[in-house]
């Protein structure tokens, strides 16, 4: 009999959560670049711990799972190459090596255009799909976490804070 799926959220420890919070802005920099230093810095950490958690409960990293939920969100579950390299915010020679990957474990598969010959596709199988819903929810609960613990960091908390307000 298999095991009670946990609705608990993982807990995201000080000790987990990687130092990505930036030195004090030098004064050469403008508002705008100590902002973006540390709107990368928040990025940064947010990344690192939920492509921790994905690669831990699924073997996949963080581009990997936005490559599929792209799949997953587009029409007939399929995207052209040019497509999915926008998407993941990749180059398109690191999106060629992740459909690859994603190839190998059965999650994706090439599929060739109907209309153009040399149209190349990108689809989501039947396991990608059951391994994209299964990691929806971690993907969200370690991203809430991550930006709760950034919220903690003063030189963060004000980006998380805006964040909050954009959601709504």
């Amino acid at each position: 009999m298999p095991a009670a799926k946990s609705t608990r959220r993982p807990v995201i420890t000080a000790e987990q959560s990687p130092r990505t919070t930036p030195p004090a802005a030098p004064a050469e920099l403008s508002a705008t670049g100590a902002l973006w230093t540390r709107l990368v810095a928040l990025h940064s950490r947010v990344d690192a711990l939920v492509e921790r958690a994905l690669h831990r409960g699924f073997g996949i990293g963080l581009s990997e799972f936005l490559a599929l939920s792209a799949c997953a969100g587009a029409p007939d579950g399929e995207m052209r190459m040019q497509d999915l390299t926008d998407a993941v915010n990749l180059n398109q020679s690191s999106v060629s090596r992740m459909v690859t990957r994603l190839e190998r474990t059965g999650l994706t598969e090439r599929r060739n255009c109907e209309h153009d010959r040399r149209g190349v596709y990108t689809g989501i199988t039947e396991h990608g799909m059951d391994v994209f819903r299964r990691a929806v929810p971690v993907y969200e609960s370690v991203l809430a976490e991550a930006l709760d613990l950034s919220a903690a960091d003063p030189e963060l908390a004000g980006l998380v804070e805006h964040l909050g307000a954009l959601r709504t």
